[in-house]
């Protein structure tokens, strides 16, 4: 036994103190943690402008963002015990900050849902997304139906491109195997699977049809948009 080992295999100086290394690990205090005070307008902004900074927003989907944020905050203070009406005040006010900074955004350029509209339908129809869904997709977001309406036709004539897509991803019609267009089964749920991806028959009918080569240009052409 060496002259700083002790039984039990501790070390000299070194005596583990109650309850072992996990005592030393800060506890978390029980109780309700304190709310802290309610969201104000610069505390709003700066969450907005990160939240930005990762992702591309709407004016709507920012304020429900920050809207979640406040109404977080309202959980741990009613949790607290503060008083119910303070909350609903102080909650209502944070409200009202968080449309004006919105609104200061979009004074600023900083949020533009035109431009976020174009942009996310040219990513969605790229990857394959039918108008109907394209529209859904920006309607959910908050995106005016104005707007929603001059992105997709932006994207006019771009259906059939976007079925090709869907086609070649799921191996049917053009992309399928031989003598697969010539199986009515086999047809009819290629017709099946563009259906629930948005696309109407008429479009679903075309790229079932369309000639291997041409579609294989087509879909070649929408990637090196």
């Amino acid at each position: 036994m060496t002259d700083d080992a002790k039984p039990g295999g501790t070390k000299a100086g070194r005596a583990p103190g109650p309850g072992g290394p996990a005592a030393s690990r800060r506890q978390r205090p029980a109780g309700p943690i304190p709310p802290g005070p309610a969201p104000q307008t610069a505390s709003l902004r700066e969450a907005a402008l990160a939240h930005l900074a990762r992702f591309a927003a709407t004016r709507a989907v920012l304020v429900r963002v920050l809207d979640r944020r406040i109404l977080r905050w309202s959980r741990r203070a009613l949790d607290f015990g503060v008083d119910p009406d303070q909350v609903a005040a102080r909650m209502a006010e944070a409200k009202q900050a968080a449309r004006a900074v919105a609104a200061a955004l979009v004074a600023a350029g900083v949020l533009d849902d035109a431009s976020f509209a174009a942009a996310r339908t040219r990513s969605l129809s790229r990857g394959g997304r039918s108008r109907r869904a394209i529209g859904a997709h920006l309607a959910q977001r908050g995106v005016a139906p104005d707007l929603v309406e001059s992105a997709l036709e932006q994207a006019a004539g771009s259906d059939l491109a976007s079925a090709l897509l869907q086609a070649r991803r799921r191996r049917i019609g053009p992309f399928g195997p031989p003598g697969a267009r010539d199986d009515p089964a086999a047809r009819q749920k290629a017709l099946g699977a563009l259906a629930r991806a948005g696309f109407d028959r008429d479009t679903a009918e075309r790229a079932l049809d369309a000639d291997p080569e041409e579609a294989e240009r087509i879909v070649l052409a929408r990637h090196a948009l």
